[in-house]
């Protein structure tokens, strides 16, 4: 393997379709795609500061590096990468990736990353930037926190582990998600979405969980949940909690501690097809 270390590279393709290379403490300049159709490259205590660098690249491991503002739409149809403890300044780094896992990383702008990947594994990330993880699938997360809208839209079979979620439509229009041990915060949550299953989770959402199939709560708590499961299909809810509102399930069951408001319209769903408990009586009734 050829090394190269305390290097300066600018110009369009500079490395192109290098092959079994370590690269240390080296910054790429203006210049795109540096690193373009690259194999079995390890890059350690870099810089990337244009754009396009690991654009059709394979097997590659990436520790301690900067991607700055300019390294845009950085990583695009790459397979095999391996990422630790790096710092990513630019949006819309992954599109198109296979195998790709990620540990110990900051995303200070993931606006539109990892669209349309497959077979993600991320461990202790932090996330900030709308219409993360779009069309993806075969999702990993574990001790992952995210502060941005829209996250994972059309994805597919997502296990999520001891993370947080500050966002708005988070998990629309997914299929096989499973969460465990999370937080998720935030308006209008999981619509559209089939087979999701939250374990040991809280949830705060304004009209949270409508339009789903096969939604399934265990020992979940809902804290200033309102109009939650509307035309919600093979509802199963366990909740801890009070909800503050019920509005129109279609089917299944609600277990709750207790749900402040209650809005059955029999106009629009046939409100025996739904079995509800509370362990305290229901504060309020409406048809609408």
């Amino acid at each position: 393997m050829t090394t190269v270390k305390d290097a300066y590279y600018e110009g369009e393709r500079s490395l192109f379709a290098q092959e079994k290379m370590k690269i240390v403490s080296t910054i790429f300049g203006p210049g795109e795609s540096p690193l373009k159709e690259s194999r079995q490259i390890e890059l350690e205590n870099s810089i990337f500061q244009w754009k396009y660098p690991l654009w059709y690249s394979q097997h590659i491991k990436v520790s301690q590096t900067i991607f700055e503002t300019m390294a845009r739409s950085g990583i695009w149809y790459t397979q095999d990468l391996q990422m630790e403890d790096c710092t990513l300044q630019a949006p819309k780094l992954f599109r198109r990736c296979q195998d790709v896992r990620l540990k110990r990383v900051y995303f200070a702008d993931a606006t539109e990353t990892f669209w349309t990947c497959n077979h993600l594994r991320l461990e202790d990330v932090e996330v900030k930037g709308d219409y993360f993880g779009k069309d993806s699938q075969n999702i990993y997360l574990d001790h992952v926190s995210l502060v941005g809208n829209y996250c994972f839209d059309g994805s597919q079979n997502v296990e999520v582990h001891h993370s947080t979620f500050v966002s708005k439509d988070a998990f629309w229009n997914c299929q096989n998600v499973t969460i465990y041990d999370s937080t998720l915060n935030g308006e209008y949550l999981a619509w559209n979405t089939k087979n999701l299953t939250l374990v040991n989770c809280t949830i705060i959402s304004d009209q949270g969980l409508c339009y789903s199939d096969q939604v399934t709560l265990k020992n979940c708590r809902l804290l200033k949940t309102t109009l939650a499961f509307e035309y919600c299909t093979n509802l199963a809810a366990e909740v801890t909690t009070t909800i503050e509102s019920v509005k129109n399930p279609t089917s299944g069951f609600i277990e709750a501690t207790g749900i402040k408001t209650l809005i059955l319209d029999a106009t629009k769903v046939d409100p025996q097809q739904t079995r509800i408990t509370t362990k305290t009586p229901i504060a309020e009734r409406r048809k609408q």
